[in-house]
């Protein structure tokens, strides 16, 4: 059975959801509770967390620039490559759509195909798929959002505040 709890953070409740192993809970999905995640088949199950929610905490405090966690998100072959490239995105920065298609070696005319599967991401934060960015600058799509993605990505320093 899924396992899941629910969090307050600064860019609106998360719904994590796991599995229960031997070594704790492999977290499988990070995403907002409208969002992908949610499912009937799930029980509530706060301490199982809490090793996420620490993490979470302390990013969202500035204390953490990379999470440590065990996960195991399902995807194709081709998802689980881009996937592990944006792991390498560091934080406070930024990368385009181009340039991880480049170091990927994923021809232009395949660049969909890596948006689809940045855009499939099922952990949201965890894998940094919100320091993915247009060419020019523009803030595309983020299952979260886009204004999350700005304030994620202005929590990280990698945008300046904006004046209110």
């Amino acid at each position: 059975m899924t396992l899941y709890t629910l969090i307050d953070s600064p860019v609106g409740e998360l719904l994590l959801t796991g599995e229960k192993s031997t070594d704790g809970t492999t977290l499988t999905s990070l995403s907002m509770p409208d969002g992908r995640g949610a499912g009937a088949d799930r029980r509530r199950d706060d301490p199982a967390f809490t090793e996420a929610t620490r993490q979470l905490s302390a990013y969202f405090a500035g204390h953490l620039t990379r999470f440590r966690l065990p996960f195991a998100a399902q995807g194709t072959e081709f998802q689980q490559r881009v996937w592990r490239a944006l792991d390498e995105i560091p934080y406070g920065t930024t990368t385009t759509y181009g340039v991880l298609a480049g170091r990927l070696g994923v021809p232009r005319a395949e660049i969909r195909a890596l948006g689809a599967a940045i855009g499939a991401n099922p952990l949201l934060l965890v894998r940094p798929c919100h320091r993915v960015i247009g060419a020019d600058g523009s803030m595309r799509g983020y299952a979260g959002g886009v204004e999350r993605k700005v304030r994620l990505l202005t929590h990280e320093g990698a945008l300046q505040p904006m004046l209110g």
